[in-house]
């Protein structure tokens, strides 16, 4: 969605290809309604269509509810505490459709919903076409470039590009914590998603579903989680738990009826430790393994609701809570669940850049940005969260530095005209676990989008923008001119007159040996440059063939950045 509505606002004509009824993938589809993103992102990190589409699912929740919110701004529907937004998938969806019908009515963006991608055709190193089955029916489509956007890489597997499944050996990707050997089949786990309502004094238990017994204890069903340390962390269902931690209901609520007067019903969206699958992956295995396995999942999820209506404990003693009732219409399924299933890790490119856990790991980087990559087109930031996989019942929870998204890592090498939009950019098994949340495979969509509108209005090869530092340059300009962040510089955001120039100056690396910038996330404009800055802003100059003139040593970041404003970006920003 992110690649289409950047394509479709430079007038490149788009065709979108989604297996499902439904646009906006993890958000919608697979039911994760509740955002996972950083602290900062409501000032800072989110591309633009990232953040007018949560602006538009705000205003629409408080209008279906008819309320007016004291701050919209900040409005969240479901106050739950995993995320600063929460809201219907169908909300959601709706909002992403608004903002292509332009695009989609002008005939520039063409959508297939209900529609898979059965074969592409490639040669050496190019994409000529690929088939789409819909309906029944084949069309091929040919483009000037493709944006793999698919949950699961697929455009890799059917172009025959190389990728990686599951979790890399430590030679390949020279992580601490890799194996020594590979386990392509160590794929985290997804989970069919769905929503419940509480509804005091009635009763909606559902039929107890096939195979309970078994799918309830090896899983196990449970409301107590267990830290990477091994510590018990348990939860109560609608109270505070015996050791403080908050409510399991409020954990992902999308709706909080105690908003409107008199209040609604609550609702909930379950996505949790006991409903995620991990006892088989679905990549590079047979129709029928896949199958089998979907199927026991969808299983798991509603053996998980059964549980949660019969044997969980409740809070005034007593098991299960019959009173919470399957919404199916906020899913839009016949069967409650997500239409499809929440995909946590997809094949992936190994691209012309690798991001390892090391780039991002707190344990790693000692200052406050991760990694610097000079290639950067973008940034995220999340914690290092894997979730169980198959042989491995283990999860994982560990702290990064606010991260940037280098171009290599989008680019596959061996195809020219192919850009990965998703989690399937050239992370391991590890470092996708911070890069495929929400805003990040947003922003991971919107680079892609202008990456193919920039080579196609400049006649450039994907592969050369990346090898070719001028052009490189360009582009990262150009993301910035369009309020693209690509750098992290907190105190400075798009609006504020050192913006583009600070986070050009970041990726460059002025901050390389600063004695104090580079240990937070502001750069404090009133401030002068160290020593350290200085010398960097010199040799970045030198490069760009660009003079600071009538600048005296003293100045203040700001006046730095006001004078070199023209000189990197022109007059029209």
């Amino acid at each position: 969605m992110a690649a289409a509505l950047r394509l479709c606002a430079q007038s490149y004509t788009v065709v979108i290809v989604e297996p499902t009824r439904w646009l906006g993938g993890q958000a919608t589809s697979q039911g994760v309604s509740a955002l996972d993103e950083h602290r900062y992102i409501e000032t800072f990190g989110g591309s633009p269509d990232y953040l007018n589409w949560r602006r538009m699912i705000r205003q629409r929740m408080a209008t279906l509810y008819g309320i007016t919110p004291p701050e919209l701004a900040t409005f969240n529907p479901g106050n739950a505490w995993v995320s600063n937004l929460c809201f219907f998938p169908h909300v959601a969806n709706q909002c992403i459709t608004e903002m292509l019908l332009p695009y989609i009515d002008s005939g520039m963006c063409r959508v297939l919903t209900n529609a898979q991608l059965i074969s592409v055709q490639r040669e050496k190193s190019s994409i000529n076409e690929v088939t789409i089955r819909q309906y029944g029916s084949t069309c091929t489509v040919c483009g000037a470039f493709y944006i793999d956007a698919t949950e699961l890489g697929d455009v890799l597997y059917h172009a025959n590009l190389t990728y990686s499944i599951g979790f890399e050996s430590s030679d390949a990707t020279g992580e601490e914590l890799a194996p020594q050997t590979a386990r392509p089949n160590e794929v985290q786990g997804f989970t069919y998603c769905f929503a419940v309502s509480f509804n005091p004094g009635e009763s909606h238990r559902i039929a107890k579903p096939e195979g309970y017994d078994q799918l309830r204890d090896q899983q196990p069903f449970t409301l107590t989680l267990t830290s990477d340390a091994g510590d018990a962390r348990p939860f109560s269902v609608f109270i505070d738990g015996p050791t403080g931690l908050p409510p399991f209901w409020t954990y992902r609520r999308l709706w909080d009826g105690n908003q409107t007067n008199p209040p609604t019903r609550d609702i909930a969206m379950i996505n949790w430790n006991s409903n995620d699958y991990h006892h088989g992956s679905i990549i590079d295995v047979s129709d029928d393994v896949v199958s089998s396995r979907l199927d026991e999942a969808k299983r798991l999820s509603l053996a998980f609701l059964f549980w949660m209506q019969t044997e969980m404990p409740r809070d005034d003693g007593g098991f299960g809570y019959p009173e919470l009732k399957l919404e199916c219409d906020i899913m839009g399924s016949d069967d409650g669940l997500s239409m499809f299933p929440y995909i946590r890790e997809s094949r992936r490119t190994i691209g012309m850049k690798r991001i390892v856990a090391h780039d991002l790991l707190v344990t790693h980087q000692p200052y406050a940005r991760a990694k610097r990559y000079d290639d950067s087109v973008g940034i995220g930031w999340y914690f290092m969260d894997l979730h169980p996989a198959p042989g491995n019942p283990k999860s994982m929870f560990a702290p990064t530095r606010p991260f940037q998204i280098p171009l290599g890592a989008l680019l596959p090498p061996d195809c020219s005209n192919l850009v990965m939009g998703n989690k399937n950019i050239a992370t391991t098994h590890l470092s996708n676990g911070s890069y495929r949340l929400h805003p990040v495979e947003w922003n991971i969509g919107a680079v892609a989008g202008e990456l193919c509108a920039y080579a196609m209005a400049n006649t450039l090869n994907l592969h050369h923008i990346w090898h070719q530092d001028a052009k490189l340059r360009v582009f990262q300009k150009h993301l910035l001119r369009h309020n693209h962040p690509i750098a992290w510089c907190v105190d400075v955001p798009f609006g504020h007159p050192c913006s583009a120039v600070t986070q050009y100056l970041i990726t460059r690396g002025i901050l390389q040996g600063s004695p104090w910038r580079a240990y937070q996330l502001e750069v404090c404009c009133d401030q002068p440059l160290a020593d350290a800055e200085w010398y960097q802003l010199q040799r970045i100059l030198l490069e760009e063939e660009v003079e600071l003139r009538d600048m005296v040593r003293e100045s203040s970041w700001n006046d730095v950045c006001c004078q070199l404003h023209a000189s990197l970006f022109g007059l029209d920003m």
